[in-house]
């Protein structure tokens, strides 16, 4: 038997094993076989980390200038230019996804570090127009404290790089606890942390179960901030843990994203970014656009188009250069999509392509590029998110329609429109409850553009310029600027 490799935490600048010894295995979801073992931190661990990181934020971090934070902030960029290769490998053992994909976007997570790292010395604060006289008020912002980054497994990378970035750019401290079903990556990242110098426990990495390493962080009294990516229920459960301590709370939530298709759009274009965006990543994207509306004019052409390329999608071992779609990531959201599935087909959907596993391989967890046709957008493929390759499809047929179809649904994080109507593209966009509408492309992102949603696809945005804000609180100062005392406060008349 292969020896696993084996990680430790990383906690005020040490490598640790967790207080109690215990570790979890972590799966290889090519074959679902043990590749890897990390610690299962308890609360004692969690609390340790924390006071790690409270210790960094009243020493010198918070006080070094805003440009010299951004010297290690662009420190961690080159190390991940440098590093690519390797952390895309682990990425790819870890989680199932691409190689060629997680190589590629290692090297692009490297442009947020970077990003705000520029940004670092161009928070400013205000002179506030004060309505008394000798008196004058300024604004500046200040760090919070100790943040807890909490991290799903399938960006970690990037969904770490949209909290640590600006956290530490505004000189907070940071405690990331990495996700139980892929942690492996973050260690590797926390190594490249460590090359940059960064001073102990500015940043901190653990790993452990929702119970009790989740609760005991985010319910810790040290930390102001919980900056979440996940899903709604584990967010409900933070914000119960948060409330105690009144810590403030940002979540990036689940998504059940539709796209409109209209009858003027250039049809290339709307497959491959239909295609894009819910076969991309084998559907493990919470901004997959797994909800697909095709107005009635062109809705049997563009739909048999559109099967016939997802026939096509290469299915293989995420290693290898060809492979175009890899396996999900784990057990528990093959369940899910093959009990959707299931309950869709029961209640009158029609399954135009896949709809069953892959025989790719009988260890991992390989299903194909599905796409069901639905006479109802609240059948359980269109209404629940599926994590998975799965696009439901349905016809509309005006705008208005599709506008109140696309936002019938309790999520609202991202959107599409395929139309060469640039009037109605701006209409649809403007129109869909959601905080992201692509129109005639998908599945993009940028650090300068913001990211995250509305209803259940939690509040609060990472990237772009307003998100560093929501890293520091604002603080008022007053200045008397007369040369004589102040009133007696007690002096009648």
């Amino acid at each position: 038997m292969t020896k696993l490799k084996e990680y430790k935490m990383f906690i005020d600048g040490s490598w640790v094993e967790s207080e109690s010894k215990k570790t979890f295995e972590t799966l290889n979801p090519e074959n679902n076989e043990p590749w890897a073992k990390v610690p299962e931190a308890s609360a004692k661990d969690v609390d340790k980390a924390v006071r790690a990181a409270q210790k960094a934020f009243e020493g010198e971090w918070p006080k070094l200038l805003p440009r010299e934070r951004g010297k290690f902030l662009r420190s961690i960029g080159n190390q991940l230019r440098e590093n690519a290769e390797l952390l895309g490998k682990i990425e790819t053992i870890d989680t199932g996804k691409l190689f060629r994909e997680t190589n590629k976007q290692a090297n692009y997570i490297a442009e947020y570090y970077d990003y705000y790292a520029g940004l670092a010395d161009k928070v400013e604060g205000t002179v506030l127009p004060i309505d008394k006289p000798n008196f004058q008020a300024i604004t500046t912002r200040i760090p919070i404290g100790v943040v807890a980054a909490i991290v799903p497994w399938n960006s970690q990378m990037l969904l770490t790089a949209t909290k640590l970035a600006p956290a530490l750019a505004m000189g907070n401290t940071v405690v990331i606890k990495c996700s139980e079903l892929a942690p492996a990556v973050m260690f590797e990242f926390a190594k490249l942390i460590e090359k940059t110098g960064i001073p102990k426990g500015v940043v901190n990495v653990i790993s452990g179960f929702g119970e009790p390493c989740g609760k005991a962080l985010t319910s810790h009294n040290l930390v102001e901030k919980v900056a979440f990516t996940g899903g709604p229920e584990t967010a409900r459960h933070i914000i119960r843990n948060s409330a105690e301590n009144l810590s403030e709370v940002s979540l990036e939530l689940g998504g059940k994203s539709p796209v409109a298709v209209f009858e003027d759009a250039n049809q290339e274009n709307a497959i491959n970014g239909i295609t894009a965006g819910i076969f991309g990543a084998t559907g493990q994207s919470c901004i997959a656009g797994s909800r697909l509306y095709i107005q009635n004019n062109i809705y049997e052409e563009f739909l048999n188009k559109l099967t016939k390329r997802a026939e096509k999608i290469k299915i293989g071992a995420p290693m290898d250069a060809d492979t175009e779609m890899g396996p999900l990531s784990n057990f528990k959201q093959l369940e899910t999509i093959e009990k959707n599935i299931k309950l869709t087909v029961d209640q009158g959907g029609k399954i135009k392509c896949g709809g069953k596993r892959h025989s790719f391989s009988n260890k991992g967890y390989y299903f194909p590029p599905t796409i069901i046709e639905c006479n109802n957008h609240n059948l359980p493929t269109a209404e629940n998110e599926l994590f998975g390759p799965i696009l439901s499809v349905m016809k509309f047929e005006t705008e208005e329609e599709v506008i109140n179809k696309m936002n019938d649904n309790q999520y609202g994080l991202s959107s599409g429109v395929y139309t060469k109507d640039i009037n109605r593209g701006l209409r649809v966009s403007n129109a869909i409850r959601a905080g992201i509408t692509f129109v005639n492309t998908y599945r993009l992102i940028s650090p300068s553009a913001p990211f995250g949603g509305m209803k259940d696809s939690g509040y609060g945005k990472e990237a772009g310029i307003e998100s560093i804000k929501d890293y520091t609180r604002i603080k008022t100062i007053w200045f008397n600027t007369s040369d004589k005392p102040m009133d007696d406060p007690f002096t009648m008349g």
